[in-house]
């Protein structure tokens, strides 16, 4: 298991749903919000922090 390769889907959903996350906060001022920085992270560095725990990510 390569844990270092996401499908490409995973990676822009990831990215869509991290800027989501983000544009929420600044709308909403609600800063846990911000916390979409973490699977836009994911997404651009191709690695997906889930894999590790749950290891269903065999590709």
């Amino acid at each position: 298991m390569n844990i270092n390769k996401v499908r490409s889907f995973c990676r822009y959903f990831r990215v869509i749903a991290g800027l989501s996350f983000v544009a929420v906060a600044v709308m909403t001022g609600n800063a846990w919000f911000y916390l979409g920085i973490v699977p836009i992270i994911a997404g651009l560095v191709n690695f997906c922090p889930l894999c590790i725990i749950t290891k269903k990510c065999a590709i």
